[in-house]
C-alpha cells in the first residue's frame, strides 16, 4: 500500500514537473521543502503540496483575480483556498482525487500567465 502511494506521488509530481518546466524560463528549486517552479528564477507560480499542512496530495498556483473563488465554488471536492497564499487568489488542486491533466496544463498556464512579465509572455503567446 505505501509502495503504491508513494508510485503514484512520483508520477504526479514528474507530469506536474514536466508541465511546468515546458514553460519558458521557468526553473525549480525548493521552496519551504517542497518542488516549487519559478518564472526566470523569481517569481514563484506553482508549489508542490505532498501533505503539507494536511494529508492531502495536491499543488497550489497563482491564478487571475476571481478564479480561486470560482473553482472552489464549483468542485470544492477538487479546488481549494490554500494556506499563506490563498489571501493572494491562489488555488489549490488536489492530486489525490482522478486529475484531468489537460485541466492542470490550462490552471498551471494561467498561473504562468499571472506572474510572469509582458515580454515573457508576448514569446509565450508567439510559440503557441
Amino acid at each position: 500500500m505505501a509502495a503504491e502511494r508513494v508510485t503514484v506521488e512520483l508520477d504526479v509530481l514528474r507530469r506536474l514537473r514536466t508541465i511546468c518546466l515546458s514553460l519558458p524560463e521557468t526553473t525549480e528549486r525548493l521552496s519551504h521543502g517542497e518542488p516549487a517552479w519559478f518564472v526566470q528564477g523569481k517569481k514563484t507560480f506553482v508549489t508542490y503540496a505532498n501533505h503539507h499542512h494536511d494529508d492531502r496530495l495536491a499543488f497550489w498556483c497563482a491564478a487571475p483575480p476571481g478564479a480561486q473563488e470560482f473553482l472552489v465554488a464549483s468542485d470544492a471536492e477538487r479546488y481549494f483556498r490554500p494556506p499563506y497564499v490563498g489571501g493572494r487568489g491562489w488555488i489549490g488542486v488536489y492530486l489525490d482525487v482522478p486529475r484531468d491533466w489537460d485541466e492542470i496544463g490550462d490552471l498551471v498556464a494561467g498561473a504562468f500567465r499571472t506572474v510572469a512579465p509582458k515580454a515573457l509572455l508576448s514569446r509565450l503567446d508567439d510559440t503557441g
